[in-house]
């Protein structure tokens, strides 16, 4: 569970490069792409140019790089060839990479071309939540800190918290102890220490928080058919607060304790 500090800095490494995917998807035109053409762009860069693994292939049996969800699926998202993003849509792509034995794990939610305004909202609010949990984590905190930190922002804004998945520990495996829950009471569970890494990954929706798995077993929706959106990025707790090891360039504001999060 907790990481040395030469393993927290591999652990960087591959954080690193995870943000470089995701501005490369930053400056990809996505209107009119399929998710399976993104999956194999993004497979290209990190194999290619990147050196690295894409750790989600090949993971439970998994066939592709990334996750790509769409709208209404939460999460677990299967590219394929007939999935066309269109204007006004959201996605979401979950990446894992690993270098040098190491996983860093990291998702973003798009807005494809021109969105709706409460769309836009949702995922704003679901960038803010994930921010909220993380300024939580320091030494001495406890998960359920993390958890109200998300569930408090979310249910101030009018959206529902998904509940069955949550973030994990990760290092040299995908899915580590302990698991961190997106809802919670303050003062409860786990106590944090320097040299934990996980991941925080909050998943709102628009309409209610129940969910239910298509048929390919994997691609995860929202029962009412309402939006969701999700973000994460992969933590180290430090010994004076908290270190996001998958930051992008774009972020280096918001990663300090006095500033706000605005929209992606």
């Amino acid at each position: 569970m907790t990481k040395r500090p030469e393993e927290v800095s591999l652990l960087a490494q591959s954080g690193r490069l995870l943000a470089s995917v995701f501005e490369l998807l930053d400056r990809t035109p996505l209107t009119g792409k399929s998710t399976l053409e993104i999956n194999e762009m993004v497979e290209h860069f990190i194999v290619h140019d990147l050196q690295a693994r894409p750790a989600s292939k090949g993971q439970y049996g998994y066939g592709f790089v990334l996750n790509s969800s769409v709208n209404d699926v939460v999460c677990h998202g299967v590219p394929t060839s007939s999935n066309v993003l269109r204007n006004g849509d959201i996605v979401n792509f979950d990446i894992t990479l690993e270098k040098n034995g190491f996983i860093a794990d990291s998702s973003k939610t798009y807005l494809v071309g021109e969105v709706d305004p409460t769309a836009r909202r949702l995922v704003q609010t679901t960038y803010e939540a994930m921010w909220q949990g993380i300024r939580a984590v320091r030494p001495g905190a406890r998960l359920g800190d993390i958890g109200w930190a998300i569930e408090r922002h979310a249910k101030r804004n009018g959206y529902s918290v998904v509940r069955e998945y949550c973030g994990h520990g990760i290092g040299r495996e995908m899915h580590e102890q302990p698991q961190i829950l997106h809802f919670g009471r303050p003062g409860t569970g786990l106590a944090l220490h320097e040299g934990m890494v996980f991941t925080i990954e909050p998943m709102l929706n628009r309409g209610r928080r129940n969910v239910r798995t298509e048929a390919d077993g994997w691609t995860v929706v929202t029962v009412d058919g309402s939006l969701s959106a999700q973000f994460e990025h992969t933590v180290a707790v430090t010994a004076s607060g908290v270190s996001v090891l998958t930051l992008r360039p774009d972020e280096l504001d918001r990663s300090r304790p006095s500033a706000g999060a605005t929209a992606p």
